[in-house]
């Protein structure tokens, strides 16, 4: 059973941020030398990979969502299941505000 909806763009910017910890580390314990500057195309390219891989799962879901019939809401409510709990807009498009 899944206690949260999985996120694969948080997945791949956590990867590439394992991956430039794991470059420092290396560099930090002397098995290699990295330039400092190596850290900006990997954070760069892990962030842009991540922004892609987000938009495109979000529109997949929005897609699924649509087409199976499930209509959006959470049964909670009426709050769509992105906006609940933190602010920000309703189903309806109104702004709820910070504290709900």
């Amino acid at each position: 059973m899944l206690r949260h909806e999985f996120r694969p763009g948080r997945l791949v910017a956590g990867t590439f941020f394992v991956l430039a910890g794991v470059t420092f580390a290396g560099d930090a314990g002397g098995l290699w030398e990295t330039p400092w500057f190596a850290m900006v195309p990997i954070v760069v390219i892990g962030l842009a990979l991540a922004a892609v891989t987000a938009l495109l799962a979000g529109g997949i879901r929005r897609r699924r969502r649509g087409t199976d019939g499930a209509g959006g809401t959470s049964g909670g409510g009426g709050a769509s299941a992105g906006s609940e709990g933190r602010g920000g807009a309703t189903a309806t498009g109104a702004w709820r505000g910070p504290t709900g």
